[in-house]
């Protein structure tokens, strides 16, 4: 079983440091790496107007940390 702190989650954690949501599809899970992408993606996309891009941010920061901390099913 692939816990928290193993080398995958590792390297989940650093794909999703590069491409928000890359983590999870490592991690084999689509529909939350599509959830992050698009919503980190569309924030980043409309950064002038501020708000979206510090929702982004948070997101960015929510898909490296869940890719990190996740500990699969039991």
């Amino acid at each position: 079983m692939v816990g928290q702190g193993t080398g995958g989650n590792v390297l989940a954690a650093i794909c999703s440091f590069f491409i928000p949501g890359l983590g999870q599809l490592v991690q084999g899970r689509i529909f939350p790496a599509l959830l992050f992408f698009v919503i980190t993606g569309t924030g980043y996309f409309f950064w002038v107007l501020i708000i979206p891009a510090v929702i982004a941010g948070i997101v960015h920061l929510w898909s490296i940390i869940d890719a990190a901390r996740y500990t699969g099913r039991v």
